[in-house]
Protein backbone atom coordinates (compact mmCIF):
# COMPACT_ATOMS: atom_id res chain seq x y z
CA UNK A 1 0.00 0.00 0.00
CA UNK A 2 1.49 3.32 -1.03
CA UNK A 3 0.61 6.99 -0.75
CA UNK A 4 -1.59 8.73 -3.31
CA UNK A 5 -0.85 12.22 -4.58
CA UNK A 6 -3.66 14.71 -4.08
CA UNK A 7 -4.60 15.90 -7.55
CA UNK A 8 -6.97 18.66 -6.54
CA UNK A 9 -4.74 20.89 -4.46
CA UNK A 10 -2.93 24.11 -5.15
CA UNK A 11 -1.05 25.62 -2.28
CA UNK A 12 1.47 28.27 -1.38
CA UNK A 13 4.98 27.63 -0.14
CA UNK A 14 4.90 28.14 3.61
CA UNK A 15 7.76 29.28 5.84
CA UNK A 16 8.65 26.97 8.70
CA UNK A 17 6.27 27.63 11.57
CA UNK A 18 4.24 30.14 9.56
CA UNK A 19 0.47 30.19 9.72
CA UNK A 20 -1.30 29.08 6.54
CA UNK A 21 -3.69 31.70 5.24
CA UNK A 22 -4.53 31.41 1.60
CA UNK A 23 -4.21 29.92 -1.91
CA UNK A 24 -5.32 26.44 -0.87
CA UNK A 25 -8.16 24.68 -2.66
CA UNK A 26 -9.41 21.11 -2.38
CA UNK A 27 -12.29 19.65 -4.31
CA UNK A 28 -14.18 18.12 -1.42
CA UNK A 29 -17.63 16.83 -2.39
CA UNK A 30 -19.02 16.02 1.03
CA UNK A 31 -22.55 15.95 -0.35
CA UNK A 32 -21.71 12.51 -1.74
CA UNK A 33 -20.78 11.03 1.67
CA UNK A 34 -23.48 8.80 3.13
CA UNK A 35 -23.85 8.51 6.92
CA UNK A 36 -26.43 6.97 9.27
CA UNK A 37 -29.49 9.13 10.00
CA UNK A 38 -28.74 12.10 12.24
CA UNK A 39 -25.04 12.31 11.40
CA UNK A 40 -23.50 15.24 9.52
CA UNK A 41 -20.08 15.66 7.95
CA UNK A 42 -18.36 19.01 7.47
CA UNK A 43 -14.97 20.35 6.46
CA UNK A 44 -12.64 21.01 9.39
CA UNK A 45 -9.89 22.23 7.07
CA UNK A 46 -8.69 21.76 3.49
CA UNK A 47 -5.27 23.26 4.16
CA UNK A 48 -3.39 20.09 5.10
CA UNK A 49 -1.94 18.53 1.93
CA UNK A 50 -1.30 14.78 2.30
CA UNK A 51 -2.96 14.70 5.76
CA UNK A 52 -2.29 11.41 7.55
CA UNK A 53 -2.17 10.55 11.27
CA UNK A 54 -3.90 12.67 13.91
CA UNK A 55 -3.15 13.47 17.56
CA UNK A 56 -4.84 15.72 20.10
CA UNK A 57 -3.03 18.16 22.37
CA UNK A 58 -4.19 18.94 25.90
CA UNK A 59 -5.32 22.41 24.76
CA UNK A 60 -7.43 21.11 21.86
CA UNK A 61 -4.77 21.53 19.18
CA UNK A 62 -4.93 18.85 16.49
CA UNK A 63 -1.57 17.66 15.14
CA UNK A 64 -1.40 16.12 11.68
CA UNK A 65 1.37 14.09 10.07
CA UNK A 66 1.98 13.55 6.36
CA UNK A 67 4.03 11.33 4.06
CA UNK A 68 5.42 12.64 0.78
CA UNK A 69 4.77 16.24 1.85
CA UNK A 70 7.26 15.82 4.70
CA UNK A 71 5.29 18.25 6.86
CA UNK A 72 3.63 18.28 10.26
CA UNK A 73 0.67 20.58 10.85
CA UNK A 74 -1.03 22.02 13.94
CA UNK A 75 -4.72 23.02 13.76
CA UNK A 76 -6.72 25.18 16.13
CA UNK A 77 -10.42 26.01 16.21
CA UNK A 78 -10.17 29.27 18.12
CA UNK A 79 -13.82 30.34 17.93
CA UNK A 80 -15.35 26.90 18.48
CA UNK A 81 -17.31 26.78 15.24
CA UNK A 82 -16.12 23.30 14.29
CA UNK A 83 -13.59 24.52 11.72
CA UNK A 84 -9.85 25.09 12.06
CA UNK A 85 -9.20 28.82 11.79
CA UNK A 86 -5.46 28.43 12.46
CA UNK A 87 -3.25 26.06 10.49
CA UNK A 88 0.45 26.08 11.33
CA UNK A 89 3.23 24.19 9.61
CA UNK A 90 5.51 23.02 12.42
CA UNK A 91 8.14 21.23 10.34
CA UNK A 92 9.07 20.64 6.71
CA UNK A 93 11.42 18.39 4.74
CA UNK A 94 10.98 15.45 7.10
CA UNK A 95 11.30 11.82 6.01
CA UNK A 96 7.68 10.64 5.75
CA UNK A 97 6.51 11.94 9.16
CA UNK A 98 3.35 9.85 9.12
CA UNK A 99 2.98 9.28 12.88
CA UNK A 100 2.31 11.93 15.52
CA UNK A 101 1.56 11.61 19.23
CA UNK A 102 1.14 14.04 22.12
CA UNK A 103 2.11 13.45 25.74
CA UNK A 104 3.01 15.65 28.73
CA UNK A 105 2.98 18.83 26.67
CA UNK A 106 5.35 17.45 24.04
CA UNK A 107 4.74 16.45 20.42
CA UNK A 108 6.37 13.26 19.15
CA UNK A 109 6.87 12.70 15.42
CA UNK A 110 8.11 9.48 13.85
CA UNK A 111 9.95 9.56 10.55
CA UNK A 112 11.11 6.43 8.74
CA UNK A 113 14.31 5.96 10.79
CA UNK A 114 13.77 8.03 13.93
CA UNK A 115 11.51 9.67 16.52
CA UNK A 116 11.60 13.43 17.13
CA UNK A 117 10.22 15.45 20.05
CA UNK A 118 9.04 19.06 20.12
CA UNK A 119 9.00 20.10 23.78
CA UNK A 120 6.22 22.28 25.21
CA UNK A 121 4.74 22.73 21.76
CA UNK A 122 1.30 24.19 22.56
CA UNK A 123 2.34 27.79 23.27
CA UNK A 124 4.93 27.76 20.46
CA UNK A 125 2.99 26.84 17.32
CA UNK A 126 3.95 30.01 15.46
CA UNK A 127 7.60 29.68 16.47
CA UNK A 128 8.28 25.97 17.07
CA UNK A 129 11.48 24.91 18.83
CA UNK A 130 14.17 22.78 17.27
CA UNK A 131 13.19 19.11 17.62
CA UNK A 132 15.17 16.67 19.74
CA UNK A 133 16.06 13.22 18.43
CA UNK A 134 14.61 10.68 20.84
CA UNK A 135 15.51 7.48 18.95
CA UNK A 136 17.30 6.98 15.62
CA UNK A 137 17.87 3.26 15.16
CA UNK A 138 14.92 2.21 13.00
CA UNK A 139 15.64 0.84 9.50
CA UNK A 140 15.69 3.27 6.59
CA UNK A 141 13.68 1.14 4.14
CA UNK A 142 10.96 3.12 2.40
CA UNK A 143 8.79 0.08 1.61
CA UNK A 144 6.33 0.03 4.54
CA UNK A 145 8.81 2.30 6.30
CA UNK A 146 6.31 5.00 7.23
CA UNK A 147 5.23 4.53 10.81
CA UNK A 148 2.25 5.02 13.08
CA UNK A 149 2.82 6.35 16.60
CA UNK A 150 0.79 6.21 19.80
CA UNK A 151 1.38 6.59 23.51
CA UNK A 152 -0.02 3.61 25.38
CA UNK A 153 -1.78 3.52 28.77
CA UNK A 154 1.62 2.57 30.20
CA UNK A 155 3.09 5.88 29.04
CA UNK A 156 5.35 4.23 26.47
CA UNK A 157 5.70 4.93 22.76
CA UNK A 158 4.44 2.22 20.41
CA UNK A 159 5.94 2.17 16.90
CA UNK A 160 5.53 -0.46 14.15
CA UNK A 161 8.24 -1.52 11.72
CA UNK A 162 6.66 -2.86 8.54
CA UNK A 163 8.01 -5.62 6.33
CA UNK A 164 10.37 -4.11 3.69
CA UNK A 165 8.52 -5.99 0.93
CA UNK A 166 5.19 -7.42 -0.11
CA UNK A 167 6.09 -10.72 1.53
CA UNK A 168 9.54 -11.86 2.65
CA UNK A 169 11.46 -13.31 5.56
CA UNK A 170 14.18 -10.98 6.77
CA UNK A 171 17.21 -12.03 8.78
CA UNK A 172 16.76 -8.94 10.94
CA UNK A 173 14.31 -9.35 13.81
CA UNK A 174 13.20 -5.72 13.68
CA UNK A 175 11.05 -6.12 10.54
CA UNK A 176 7.33 -6.99 10.66
CA UNK A 177 7.06 -6.04 14.32
CA UNK A 178 5.51 -3.64 16.77
CA UNK A 179 8.08 -2.01 19.02
CA UNK A 180 7.79 -0.27 22.38
CA UNK A 181 10.10 2.17 24.17
CA UNK A 182 10.10 4.84 26.84
CA UNK A 183 9.45 8.43 25.80
CA UNK A 184 13.13 9.26 26.28
CA UNK A 185 14.16 6.51 23.85
CA UNK A 186 15.30 4.01 26.46
CA UNK A 187 14.15 0.44 27.15
CA UNK A 188 13.54 -0.40 23.50
CA UNK A 189 11.88 -3.78 22.92
CA UNK A 190 9.96 -5.75 20.31
CA UNK A 191 6.41 -6.02 21.62
CA UNK A 192 4.80 -8.17 18.87
CA UNK A 193 6.01 -10.07 15.79
CA UNK A 194 4.54 -11.34 12.55
CA UNK A 195 2.88 -7.97 11.81
CA UNK A 196 3.21 -7.17 8.10
CA UNK A 197 2.22 -3.50 8.19
CA UNK A 198 0.07 -1.84 10.84
CA UNK A 199 -0.76 1.84 10.40
CA UNK A 200 -3.34 2.01 13.17
CA UNK A 201 -3.94 0.67 16.67
CA UNK A 202 -5.74 1.63 19.87
CA UNK A 203 -6.44 0.40 23.40
CA UNK A 204 -9.84 -0.83 24.51
CA UNK A 205 -11.27 1.79 26.90
CA UNK A 206 -12.32 -0.80 29.50
CA UNK A 207 -9.71 -3.56 29.33
CA UNK A 208 -6.82 -1.24 28.30
CA UNK A 209 -5.68 -4.04 25.98
CA UNK A 210 -4.17 -3.29 22.60
CA UNK A 211 -5.99 -3.86 19.30
CA UNK A 212 -4.18 -3.47 16.01
CA UNK A 213 -5.04 -3.35 12.30
CA UNK A 214 -2.76 -5.16 9.86
CA UNK A 215 -2.67 -4.90 6.07
CA UNK A 216 -2.50 -8.28 4.34
CA UNK A 217 -0.12 -9.21 1.55
CA UNK A 218 -0.84 -8.59 -2.14
CA UNK A 219 -0.94 -10.78 -5.25
CA UNK A 220 -2.94 -13.72 -3.91
CA UNK A 221 -6.03 -12.58 -5.79
CA UNK A 222 -8.84 -10.09 -5.34
CA UNK A 223 -10.28 -11.76 -2.26
CA UNK A 224 -7.31 -13.29 -0.41
CA UNK A 225 -5.97 -12.84 2.15
CA UNK A 226 -8.21 -10.75 4.39
CA UNK A 227 -6.96 -7.67 6.17
CA UNK A 228 -6.87 -8.18 9.92
CA UNK A 229 -7.83 -6.81 13.31
CA UNK A 230 -5.54 -8.36 15.90
CA UNK A 231 -5.84 -8.51 19.69
CA UNK A 232 -2.54 -7.96 21.50
CA UNK A 233 -3.25 -8.38 25.23
CA UNK A 234 0.38 -9.04 26.16
CA UNK A 235 3.88 -8.79 24.68
CA UNK A 236 5.58 -11.65 22.89
CA UNK A 237 2.81 -12.79 20.52
CA UNK A 238 3.44 -13.70 16.87
CA UNK A 239 0.69 -12.99 14.31
CA UNK A 240 1.90 -15.21 11.49
CA UNK A 241 3.56 -13.06 8.82
CA UNK A 242 5.11 -14.17 6.49
CA UNK A 243 4.11 -17.79 7.13
CA UNK A 244 0.34 -17.45 7.49
CA UNK A 245 -2.29 -14.90 6.53
CA UNK A 246 -5.78 -14.51 7.91
CA UNK A 247 -6.89 -17.42 10.04
CA UNK A 248 -5.55 -20.34 8.04
CA UNK A 249 -4.04 -19.27 4.71
CA UNK A 250 -0.52 -20.64 4.42
CA UNK A 251 1.78 -18.49 2.32
CA UNK A 252 2.71 -20.31 -0.90
CA UNK A 253 6.38 -19.40 -0.51
CA UNK A 254 6.98 -19.20 3.24
CA UNK A 255 4.25 -21.34 4.75
CA UNK A 256 5.73 -24.73 3.95
CA UNK A 257 6.51 -26.70 7.08
CA UNK A 258 4.49 -24.30 9.23
CA UNK A 259 1.06 -24.68 10.76
CA UNK A 260 -1.13 -21.62 11.10
CA UNK A 261 -2.11 -22.98 14.52
CA UNK A 262 1.38 -21.95 15.71
CA UNK A 263 0.44 -18.27 15.48
CA UNK A 264 -2.14 -15.88 16.86
CA UNK A 265 -5.18 -15.77 14.56
CA UNK A 266 -6.87 -12.46 13.80
CA UNK A 267 -9.68 -11.56 16.17
CA UNK A 268 -11.62 -10.13 13.23
CA UNK A 269 -11.09 -9.97 9.47
CA UNK A 270 -11.94 -7.32 6.91
CA UNK A 271 -12.33 -7.89 3.17
CA UNK A 272 -9.04 -8.23 1.31
CA UNK A 273 -7.35 -5.02 0.16
CA UNK A 274 -9.60 -2.53 1.99
CA UNK A 275 -6.41 -1.30 3.74
CA UNK A 276 -7.56 -0.62 7.33
CA UNK A 277 -5.45 2.21 8.76
CA UNK A 278 -6.37 4.48 11.67
CA UNK A 279 -8.76 3.18 14.32
CA UNK A 280 -10.29 4.55 17.52
CA UNK A 281 -12.62 3.19 20.15
CA UNK A 282 -15.38 5.75 20.59
CA UNK A 283 -15.82 6.89 24.20
CA UNK A 284 -17.69 10.18 23.71
CA UNK A 285 -21.27 11.04 24.57
CA UNK A 286 -22.28 12.99 21.47
CA UNK A 287 -23.04 9.95 19.31
CA UNK A 288 -26.00 7.71 20.22
CA UNK A 289 -25.39 5.22 23.01
CA UNK A 290 -25.05 2.25 20.67
CA UNK A 291 -21.84 3.73 19.26
CA UNK A 292 -20.04 3.99 22.60
CA UNK A 293 -17.34 1.38 22.80
CA UNK A 294 -17.44 0.68 19.08
CA UNK A 295 -14.25 0.66 17.08
CA UNK A 296 -14.20 3.14 14.20
CA UNK A 297 -11.85 2.10 11.38
CA UNK A 298 -10.66 4.12 8.39
CA UNK A 299 -10.36 1.88 5.33
CA UNK A 300 -7.95 3.69 3.02
CA UNK A 301 -8.93 1.66 -0.05
CA UNK A 302 -7.36 -0.82 -2.44
CA UNK A 303 -4.66 0.08 -4.95
CA UNK A 304 -4.40 -3.07 -7.07
CA UNK A 305 -7.73 -4.88 -6.86
CA UNK A 306 -9.59 -5.34 -10.16
CA UNK A 307 -12.69 -3.77 -8.60
CA UNK A 308 -11.75 -1.16 -5.95
CA UNK A 309 -12.91 -1.67 -2.36
CA UNK A 310 -12.59 0.32 0.86
CA UNK A 311 -12.49 4.13 0.76
CA UNK A 312 -14.86 4.30 3.74
CA UNK A 313 -15.24 4.19 7.50
CA UNK A 314 -16.64 1.14 9.24
CA UNK A 315 -17.49 0.40 12.85
CA UNK A 316 -16.79 -2.86 14.66
CA UNK A 317 -19.16 -3.75 17.48
CA UNK A 318 -17.71 -5.35 20.63
CA UNK A 319 -19.48 -7.51 23.17
CA UNK A 320 -17.74 -8.92 26.21
CA UNK A 321 -14.50 -7.42 24.98
CA UNK A 322 -14.63 -9.21 21.62
CA UNK A 323 -15.61 -8.06 18.10
CA UNK A 324 -18.90 -9.56 16.95
CA UNK A 325 -20.07 -7.51 13.94
CA UNK A 326 -19.08 -4.68 11.64
CA UNK A 327 -20.98 -2.28 9.42
CA UNK A 328 -20.33 0.63 7.11
CA UNK A 329 -20.55 4.01 8.85
CA UNK A 330 -19.45 6.48 6.17
CA UNK A 331 -19.02 5.88 2.45
CA UNK A 332 -19.08 7.76 -0.83
CA UNK A 333 -15.40 8.55 -1.32
CA UNK A 334 -15.50 5.76 -3.92
CA UNK A 335 -18.14 6.56 -6.53
CA UNK A 336 -20.05 3.81 -8.40
CA UNK A 337 -18.11 4.61 -11.59
CA UNK A 338 -14.81 3.92 -9.80
CA UNK A 339 -13.82 7.57 -9.34
CA UNK A 340 -12.04 8.14 -6.04
CA UNK A 341 -12.94 11.38 -4.25
CA UNK A 342 -10.89 10.73 -1.12
CA UNK A 343 -9.06 8.17 1.00
CA UNK A 344 -9.72 8.14 4.77
CA UNK A 345 -6.53 7.63 6.78
CA UNK A 346 -6.96 8.31 10.50
CA UNK A 347 -9.62 9.15 13.06
CA UNK A 348 -9.59 11.32 16.16
CA UNK A 349 -12.26 11.79 18.81
CA UNK A 350 -12.53 15.42 19.93
CA UNK A 351 -13.41 16.58 23.46
CA UNK A 352 -17.00 17.37 22.39
CA UNK A 353 -17.47 13.86 20.97
CA UNK A 354 -17.12 14.85 17.32
CA UNK A 355 -15.00 12.61 15.12
CA UNK A 356 -12.26 13.99 12.86
CA UNK A 357 -11.22 12.09 9.73
CA UNK A 358 -8.05 12.77 7.72
CA UNK A 359 -7.97 12.32 3.94
CA UNK A 360 -4.56 12.22 2.26
CA UNK A 361 -5.95 12.37 -1.27
CA UNK A 362 -7.95 15.56 -0.75
CA UNK A 363 -5.51 16.99 1.78
CA UNK A 364 -8.40 17.62 4.13
CA UNK A 365 -9.72 16.93 7.62
CA UNK A 366 -13.46 16.26 8.03
CA UNK A 367 -15.59 16.60 11.15
CA UNK A 368 -18.48 14.21 11.79
CA UNK A 369 -21.11 15.15 14.35
CA UNK A 370 -24.48 13.81 15.46
CA UNK A 371 -27.22 16.38 14.97
CA UNK A 372 -30.60 14.65 14.73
Amino acid sequence: MGSTKHAWLTFAVFALGASVCCNVRAEVRLGEIKLPPGFRIGLYTDKTPDARSLALGDDGTVYVGSMDEGRVYALRDGNGDGKADQVHVLATNLNMPNGVAFADGDLYIVEIPRILRFRDIGPRLSNPPEPEVVFDRYPEDVHHGWKYLRVGPDGKLYVPVGAPCNVCLSEKDIYATLTRLDKDGSNFEIYARGVRNTVGFDWHPETKELWMNDNGRDWLGDDRPPDELNHVPKPGLHFGFPYCHGKNIADPSFGKGKSCAEFEPPAWTYPAHVAPLGMRFYTGKQFPAEYRGRLFVAQHGSWNRSAPVGYRIVTVEFRGGKPVADEVFAEGWLRPNGEVLGRPVDLLEMPDGALLVSDDKAGAIYRIVYQP
